[in-house]
């Protein structure tokens, strides 16, 4: 292999790697190949190329978001005949130059990963180890019993995804259970991010612990990203007050799930800090009324 050169990202160079990469090895490939792009300095992206003769073989991008400001993202592919000659860390070690620039003073690297692929492997030789995990998990129907709604209990009740309580309680509920990477999620990103329906947000439901008319807050809340009810199972975000004792908020958590699959099936991305969604998913995957779907995904950091 000849001595690789390297320069900043140009307009067609996603034509030109996709020729030589081929699709991606893993969904999350997919998704980060749409951020090599052009550098920019707002928001902060740097984006470098290496050549081999003139061929572009390799590609990698460091950038920041609003939303997790304190760690950077940073992407690195490879061409499958040009790996394990150093390319990928001679490109992380060009990125980390970089970011030793960005305005906003954030080194730190964070990036995404599945288990045994050359994504994983490479992170840990770079030294990045797992600060997070999350699945997406599929609830089979009846798996859960209903539990008894009386008129001065818990209520079940359809919230309109514009609701402000309920964007509150989104926007807190993501900022809690993200301060392994603080989030800054306030009520405009979560409308906009999670609510809207260029998000894809079809419908709401939320219980509470009494009628609203009462003082009943919001203890846990599902938000349907499928429009249209069929035989595949819906996707759902399922959060909760993290504010709410544990046992309380695995109570709410277990109740709405269990009116979710009444009859269909339901898909959760859960991350580990989702503690509550986790204490009762848990034992429905020890028994068979729920399963994961493909692997584990790890977010790794310096």
């Amino acid at each position: 292999m000849a001595q690789l050169t390297y320069r900043d990202w140009r307009e067609d160079d996603d034509l030109a790697l996709l020729e030589i990469w081929g699709d991606p090895e893993t969904g999350q490939a997919g998704h980060f190949r749409a951020m090599l792009r052009p550098s920019a300095d707002q928001p902060w992206s740097r984006c470098i190329v290496a050549e081999d003769q003139g061929i572009a073989v390799a590609a990698g991008a460091v950038y920041e978001t609003s939303l997790h400001p304190d760690r950077l993202w940073v992407y690195v592919e490879v061409a499958r005949d040009h790996r394990g000659a150093g390319v990928a860390s001679d490109l992380l070690a060009r990125l980390r130059a970089e970011a030793e620039q960005a305005p906003s003073g954030v080194r730190k690297l964070r990036a995404k990963v599945e288990p045994d692929t050359s994504g994983a492997a490479f992170a840990r030789a770079a030294g990045l180890t797992q600060i997070q995990s999350s699945r997406v998990v599929q609830v089979s129907p009846g798996a859960l019993p209903l539990p008894a709604l009386g008129e001065t209990g818990p209520q079940l009740e359809e919230a309109a995804t514009g609701s402000v309580e309920l964007t509150r309680a989104v926007a807190d509920f993501y900022n809690s259970v993200h301060v392994w990477d603080r989030a800054d999620m306030t009520v405009g990103r979560a409308q906009q991010m999670l609510l809207s329906e260029s998000a894809g947000a079809g419908g709401a439901v939320v219980l509470r612990g009494a009628p609203k008319a009462e003082g009943g807050t919001i203890q846990a809340f599902a938000i349907s990203y499928t429009h249209e009810r069929t035989d595949a199972p819906a996707d759902v975000l399922l959060g909760y007050d993290t504010a709410l004792p544990a046992d309380e908020a695995e109570a709410a958590v277990r109740a709405l799930l269990a009116m979710l699959v009444a009859q269909h099936p339901v898909q959760l991305e859960v991350d580990d800090s989702m503690t509550a969604v986790l204490a009762v998913l848990q034992p429905l995957l020890d028994s068979g009324l729920a399963r994961q779907l493909g692997p584990a995904t790890s977010i790794v950091s310096d």
